[in-house]
């Protein structure tokens, strides 16, 4: 901003309530002489992130009417090795927005990639204008040019795990509002990071972690209602990964595919020779890359814990898991040297005592391994789900969903016996309104970074507790682990050259 006459677009939507309000109540013409914009007007975001998940996503960002999408981005141009949830999906996905049911009939394989990204985007546009023609879509290779040259209000980041605060942090520091896929990090010092410069910058922030669920407030009135007495502790399970874990490193060095920048795909991680196994979906495998189950999964419903119970930060951790890893003789043998996170995990976690209510244990299995079954579905003859959410109070116990949904009191004769209290607390709005709403001025998303930011840490405390065997005492104040060195060494990530990040708390 040179002067009040010329304010710019990203000024503008990150003015504050009040200026929001004080221009809304302006004639539209006055204030286009101003040179602001209207609050009404569309955000124009960067996507960064055409993947599986990203392109999927991308659908719902287009037909949001108070988004343009701008410029897309994506290091891997064109390839068909992407991983689907189920058969066919991305590609059903992609025939149906572009009404083209033989789209990708000569395909091999799951397409993706910045070439696809532009051409939604494309399609989209041109299928709303009265010409049938649109302004192309922006593509770039690499974010940084893409922040340098485009005017953007924000972006949305749908990239793999280790790329998330680098790319956040960029953004943020070009007054880039921010809404992307879980976790912040995978580096628990860049999770901090991440949340300082989204306060020192004033951005808007949002965390894609089921914040718009419905049940969620549902389950906190039960609770404060007195339904199963102060909550003392709090059983999860899983049964992810969906994809494959407890991974060496391969030994076979495949060429880079043509249109696929692998730099670009490191960024910020030690070097290592291209393999597909890295890629895509499998990136979640892998310390250096992703979180492993609890950081894919763990976000969608810690975040309904929380809001329910009010938690704050660990106080320590500790986790068992599948270490063991079969040769080629038959013979199991534990690895000394991981770099995969396991099939399958225990972890728990204690939480001190917040005001009037009790301590709480939060006790955390995936891989398919199930809590025991309960005494009260037993009573009811229910078999247990294969994921699950348990709330456990002195007086009764609250099952739902993984993230919360379908809540009832068990066994069955308390939830017909229960006499539901009234509606107090505030339902949620979707997870994207959230975002918009607080780019434009209003209130801050519910997920914004500073209140994923325990969330988010306390994952990470169990993805390092799964690679160090022992229970781990935690200084959230301090960024320390009391009792381990080891420990302490996973709290930073080892950078590559031009990639550093300041280094937090070390």
């Amino acid at each position: 901003m040179t002067s009040q006459s010329s304010m710019n677009r990203r000024t503008f939507l990150g003015a504050s309530a009040s200026a929001a309000a004080a221009f809304s109540m302006m004639p539209r013409n006055v204030i286009g002489k101003t040179g602001a914009r209207a609050s009404q007007d569309k955000i124009r975001i960067g996507y960064i992130g055409c993947g599986t998940q990203g392109l999927h996503m991308l659908r719902g960002w287009l037909a949001h009417p108070e988004i343009h999408v701008s410029a897309v981005c994506d290091c891997n141009r064109n390839s068909q090795d992407y991983i689907e949830w189920s058969k066919f999906s991305l590609r059903d996905m992609i025939r149906e927005f572009l009404g083209d049911p033989d789209w990708g009939k000569e395909d091999t394989g799951c397409r993706a990639g910045l070439e696809i990204g532009r051409m939604m985007v494309d399609h989209f546009y041109s299928s709303q204008a009265k010409s049938g023609k649109a302004k192309r879509c922006a593509a770039y290779e690499d974010y940084r040019e893409m922040l340098e040259k485009e005017d953007l209000d924000g972006v949305c980041i749908m990239t793999p795990e280790h790329t998330h605060a680098t790319i956040a942090i960029a953004a943020m520091n070009k007054k880039r509002h921010v809404i992307m896929h879980k976790p912040i990090s995978n580096v628990l010092s860049e999770v901090r990071l991440a949340v300082e410069t989204a306060q020192k910058t004033g951005v808007a922030t949002h965390l894609f972690c089921a914040a718009d669920m419905q049940t969620t407030p549902i389950i906190a009135e039960w609770i404060q209602a007195g339904a199963i007495g102060p909550v003392r502790k709090v059983i999860v399970w899983s049964n992810r990964p969906v994809w494959p874990q407890d991974l060496l490193i391969p030994v076979e060095t495949p060429p880079v595919p043509d249109g696929f920048n692998w730099d670009l795909w490191l960024g910020p991680a030690e070097y290592r020779p291209y393999h597909p196994l890295f890629t895509h979906t499998n990136f979640r495998a892998w310390y250096d890359f992703g979180t492993g189950t609890l950081g894919d999964m763990g976000h969608y419903c810690f975040f309904q814990v929380w809001k329910i119970l009010g938690l704050g930060n660990a106080c320590s951790v500790e986790a068992s898991s599948s270490t063991f890893y079969e040769t080629q003789d038959g013979v199991s043998v534990k690895m000394e040297n991981a770099v995969s996170f396991p099939r399958s995990s225990r972890v728990t976690w204690e939480f001190p005592a917040r005001g009037d209510m009790p301590p709480v244990t939060i006790n955390w299995t995936d891989g398919g391994i199930r809590p025991p079954k309960f005494k009260e579905l037993c009573m009811d003859g229910r078999a247990m789900p294969p994921e699950g959410l348990l709330f456990v109070g002195e007086k009764g116990k609250i099952l739902a969903g993984f993230i919360g949904e379908s809540p009832r009191l068990i066994p069955e004769k308390m939830m017909k016996e229960f006499t539901r209290p009234p509606e107090t607390l505030e339902r949620p709005i979707d997870e994207m309104d959230q975002w918009i709403r607080a780019c434009k001025g209003g209130r801050p998303s519910d997920a914004r970074f500073e209140i994923l930011q325990p969330i988010n840490e306390t994952l990470l405390l169990g993805t390092i507790a799964q690679r160090i065997p022992e229970k781990l005492d935690w200084d959230a104040d301090a960024m320390r682990f009391a009792n381990s060195d080891a420990a302490n060494a996973l709290l930073f990530r080892k950078y590559r050259k031009g990639w550093e990040l300041p280094v937090r708390g070390s």
